[in-house]
């Protein structure tokens, strides 16, 4: 989308909203006529192409973090591909008409915005965006920021590097198919197992794991080969631990984790982005959306209900975003 082509800002938007807790399908609506954001200095404003729906956003939206989510209603959707609008006073990196990519909240938990991505547009801080690789669709861009990056940090965080081996819990997700990419391609693994179902081990081979593990026919705890790292993404700490090499470490991104698994909710940072655009514009680490996938703007609830049922592979998004 070039700068020439950028509509008139409006004062209010179209979003799905919730003004309650509950399930997708009993609390979240279209409204027509949502208030836009207020740009802060640091921020630029998004016209929304696509976003990408995450595990964060029907917890959030099922009250599972009231205590720290800010006020109702509001639009959900952490994950943004789009093009700047506006940008603040002291915003430097981007200026009117870039397209971008990333995060919109820099602590998932901690007060997350209120117009969230599956809105026509959002205001974003500078610092969580990256300028989108060419080679990416808004579609494909949209299915990568919060999981490569939390796959990303998860790494980083258990010390991972070459040579070592790692078993992947939940190798067809979202988070899980980027873990085994950015292992093989960007730490150079030695070795890379990791668990789905059997209808998805053909995609884990695809994306570069050694040993596709089969969570239904297989116990990966009574394998006789142990781990330096096992990243669990689907929440079986207690079970990971037997896994594990002496020595090794557990990564979890499912609270609240047994001690000493590392545990953590990402930070978002555009620089993760910008550090592995290499890899992205190389083709190494790509996109891996459900089949499914994109769910038009006006069928976001039919995307929510897929996404609940814990069963997709890769990243369901929805596009376009109108």
């Amino acid at each position: 989308m070039a700068a020439a082509s950028i509509p008139t800002i409006p004062s209010h938007i179209k979003a799905w909203v919730y003004s309650e807790y509950g399930n997708s399908s009993d609390v979240l609506r279209l409204d027509s006529n949502f208030a836009i954001p207020q740009l802060k200095e640091d921020q630029v404003l998004l016209k929304v192409a696509a976003a990408s729906l995450n595990r964060i956003d029907y917890m959030r939206m099922g009250g599972f973090f009231k205590d720290t989510d800010s006020p109702l209603p509001t639009a959900p959707g952490y994950d943004v591909a789009g093009v700047v609008v506006k940008v603040g006073s002291e915003v430097k990196k981007f200026k009117v008409g870039n397209e971008v990519y990333g995060v919109i909240n820099e602590k998932g938990l901690d007060h997350p915005k209120v117009v969230g991505s599956l809105a026509e547009y959002t205001a974003v801080e500078e610092k969580l965006l990256a300028h989108k690789p060419p080679n990416l669709s808004f579609l494909e861009a949209a299915s990568f920021p919060l999981a490569v990056e939390t796959a990303y940090e998860g790494l980083e965080r258990a010390g991972f590097s070459a040579g070592k081996s790692i078993l992947v819990l939940g190798g067809a997700g979202g988070v899980g198919t980027f873990v085994i990419q950015l292992a093989k391609h960007v730490y150079r693994a030695s070795k890379i197992a990791a668990t789905s179902s059997t209808r998805k081990l053909e995609l884990l081979r695809d994306l570069g794991a050694d040993l596709p593990i089969d969570y239904t026919k297989e116990n990966y705890e009574d394998l006789p080969e142990k781990f330096d790292v096992v990243f669990d993404a689907v929440g079986e700490t207690e079970r990971a631990f037997k896994a594990m090499k002496e020595g090794g470490k557990v990564v979890t991104i499912v609270p609240p984790g047994i001690p000493p698994a590392i545990v953590f909710i990402l930070t978002s940072d555009g620089s993760y982005l910008e550090k592995l655009r290499p890899y992205v514009e190389s083709g190494k680490v790509k996109p891996i959306l459900d089949p499914k996938s994109p769910f038009p703007f006006s069928q976001t609830k039919e995307a929510f209900a897929h996404l609940e049922t814990n069963r997709a592979t890769g990243k369901i998004v929805v596009y376009p975003i109108p």
